[in-house]
Parts: C-alpha cells; structure tokens; sequence
C-alpha cells in the first residue's frame, strides 16, 4: 500500500527535466533496461517502464507502488499485453503522477505543478517515439477510477492535445464500461489484442 503523507502541494517536487537528468544514477537497477523518473521510490513518479524501439505506452489514473524489477499485477499485465500485440517495449504513465494505491487518497485539489511536469513527462515520452519513426501508440487503461476526482478530465484533455502534436493513435484492450470507460489493464486475457479508441469522442460524453 502508498498512502499519501499528505496534498502533494506540501511535497518537494522535482522537476520533470530534473528528475530525467538525475534518472540512471541511484544504482539500483539496470538503467540500460528501464526507465524510471524520478529513479527513487517516492510520493510521486512520472515514468516507469523499459526502453526499446517502440514502445506500447499505457495510461492509468495515477501511480501505485510499482518500481524497476518489483511489478504490481497491473504492469504484469501490462508488459504482457504489449508483448503479446508486437511492441518491444512498454512504459506505464498515468493521467496524475501522485502515488496513492487507493484512489480515494488522491490529491482533493489539482497540484497545478505536478500536472504541468506530468504532462511535460507525456511530451518526452511521445516524442521519443515519434523520433524513432513510429507512430505513438496510446493505450487508455483507466476504467471509473477517472470518476474519482473532477480535475482528471480536464489532465487527460490536456493529454490529447499534446498527443495530436505527436500524431497520437489511442488504443484501448477489453471491452469498455457501460459509461465508455476504457478497460483496466488487470483481468483482461494475456493475449488480448488492442483496438481503436475514440479518446475525443469520449471526453465529450465525460
């Protein structure tokens, strides 16, 4: 369990550039394998995930306590699932960068910082997709937990226009909620394929 020591407005933040900068050099994990930003274990994470060529990127609502070499069943799945649809790689982000492994302990408020590093985190992630010749295939993971919180719509907006600049494809796996929630990655079937998602159409019915 991560439960929040408190708002993340009350956390010592670094910034995304800051953290990518300093990611590799805490020695406690093959920095040639994964990427892990910030690469220390604490109240928030921008990317976990490894590195390769083309990479399948999942997106959740916000990050539990999952770390290099140490998966939760959600990344379990999630390598899987990327593996399984031709991707050499995957890496987990999510629409809020707070660790909190029950979403009711999510930030009440929007850390306006915190988004605009995540969302500064989303750009990099894109564009190294994008720069190695490949489409950026996003892959919407989120199921209700995007109820939680009536700031999250508006982050995950803000993640589809950064993603139009990268020319974005939005996949989803398993089938979607009665509300057009996209499947979570847990309990889909290990050679679940992914199809198209309308991430715009169903930010207008959100």
């Amino acid at each position: 369990m991560h439960i929040p020591a408190g708002a993340s407005q009350t956390v010592e933040l670094l910034d995304f550039e800051e953290a990518l900068a300093l990611s590799g050099k805490s020695g406690d994990y093959d920095a040639a394998k994964w990427l892990y930003v910030p690469d220390f274990y604490t109240e928030y994470r921008y990317i976990l995930g490894t590195r390769g060529e083309n990479p399948l990127i999942c997106i959740g609502i916000n990050p539990s306590t999952a770390a290099p070499e140490d998966l939760d069943n959600t990344l379990k799945s999630v390598s899987r699932i990327a593996a399984g649809n031709g991707f050499d790689s995957w890496i987990m982000f999510n629409v809020y960068a707070q660790r909190a492994t029950r979403p009711d302990d999510m930030d009440r408020e929007l850390n306006e910082r915190l988004h605009r590093e995540n969302m500064r985190a989303f750009a990099y992630i894109l564009s190294g997709a994008a720069a190695k010749g490949h489409r950026p295939a996003v892959w919407a993971a989120w199921g209700t937990i995007i109820e939680k919180r009536a700031y999250l719509p508006d982050c995950l907006r803000d993640m589809v226009r950064i993603g139009q600049c990268y020319g974005a494809r939005w996949v989803r796996a398993g089938k979607c909620s009665a509300k057009g929630h996209p499947h979570h990655p847990l309990y889909l079937k290990k050679d679940e394929k992914i199809l198209d998602f309308d991430v715009e159409g169903y930010l207008e019915s959100l």
